[in-house]
Formats: C-alpha cells, structure tokens, sequence
C-alpha cells in the first residue's frame, strides 16, 4: 500500500508510535499525575496501558513461538506501535490541557488519537502490519486512553500550568524520537525460548498454510546424526 507521501514522513510519522519514545512519555505522564493530582490517577493509567500491552504481547508471542493468529483476516499480532500512539498520545495531550477549558481538554484528545491512528496508517504503508492488526492496535488504544480521560475528567488541578507540561512531554518525544529499541527482538526471544523452538513462524509462508513446525531446540538434526 502506498499514499502520497513521501516514505521518509511515513517513516518518521511511525517512529513516534515506538516504545522507545512513547513509554518514556507514558512514564512522564505518570510523574506530571503524580505530582499535581491523585495517586489514583497514576495507578489508573499504569494498570490500563500495562494491561494492553501484555495483552499485545501475548498476541505477538503466541504467533512467533506457535503460529497462532487469523489468516482470513491476516491477523499475527495486535500492532504495538498503534497501541502506544493510540493510547499515549490523546493521555499526554489531556494531562497537558487539563487546567485549561474542558473543551479544549477535549479537543487535546481529539487530536491525540487523529495522530494515533496516522501512525496506524503508516505501519500499514511501510508493510509492518495489515489493517486488522492496526486495527486491533488502535481500538484497543483509544479503549485505554478514553477510558483514563473518563476517570481523571473531572481531577482537579492544583498549581500545575500547560506549559511545563506540555514542553517536558514534547521535549521526550523530540529527544528520543528515532531512537531505536529492539522490542520485536526481545519478544522473539521470549517467544522461541517458551516454545522452545529453534525460528520463529513468520506471515508470508503461514499466510499460505507452507509452514512445516519449527524444529525444537532441543532436537539433534538429521544431518547430524547421519554424519555420527
């Protein structure tokens, strides 16, 4: 798939989607709520994305280790870059705006998952995921990010200001922005050594069912045995 854009953009549009810039900013946001509202609220927002994102861990691990997913739907994992922007970046934008006019606050979280599902879109014209998993990602998102602002709506601000943090949040994204962290191969790892298998299953041959079982670590090859 491809849209007129340019890749370059579509690249640096799905890099703000990583965990490597928006658990750092899931993090700050954690800080700002514990410093300038409720305790519960940071626990509220610790136990929604952290439960999403075991949720897409599992999904990812239980088709890398054994194949498991939807082929009608070419479905291998919920996509973690749609997650993260989906439910991260409309949080940070109503931590921001919080002390401000409702309507704004609102119209801060509105943009936030505009620019979750832009980061959706590019993980799908890189060739990273298929829609359904994008999908996946950005509803489960949204679901999380919702969910907090229908908790926190009505928190009361005590001497904390947009600005401070609005620029500690932005200030993350810019720094860390392109920063590389190998999630995908983190998870392959766990994956494989809970299967206990030697490769991981991979889309294009169990899209058409040409998959033969991964042989396990802990088998002796043919080869091997043939040449003792």
């Amino acid at each position: 798939m491809t849209l007129d854009l340019p890749t370059s953009l579509w690249i640096s549009i799905t890099a703000l989607g990583s965990v490597g810039v928006m658990a750092p900013v899931a993090i700050a946001i954690g800080a700002w709520l514990a410093f300038g509202y409720r305790w519960k609220y940071v626990f509220a927002w610790a136990g929604l994305l952290g439960a999403a994102g075991a949720l897409v861990a599992v999904t990812k691990i239980a088709f890398i280790g054994w194949g498991i997913g939807v082929r009608n739907l070419d479905f291998t994992g919920i996509s973690g870059h749609a997650l993260m922007a989906a439910a991260v970046a409309p949080v940070a934008m109503f931590v921001a705006l919080l002390p401000a006019r409702p309507w704004l606050s609102g119209a801060g979280v509105a943009l936030g998952l505009m620019l979750g599902l832009a980061v959706g879109v590019s993980r799908v014209v890189l060739d990273a995921h298929s829609w359904s998993e994008i999908v996946a990602g950005c509803a489960l998102g949204a679901a999380v990010a919702l969910a907090f602002v229908r908790i926190a709506w009505r928190a009361e601000a005590r001497k904390l200001s947009p600005v401070p943090v609005a620029g500690s949040l932005a200030t993350v994204v810019i720094a860390l922005h392109g920063v590389p962290v190998p999630t995908q191969h983190w998870i392959t790892e766990i994956a494989l050594g809970l299967s206990g298998h030697e490769r991981p299953y991979v889309r294009a041959r169990w899209k058409v069912k040409h998959y033969p079982i991964p042989q396990r670590r802990t088998e002796i090859p043919a080869a091997l045995t043939a040449a003792a």
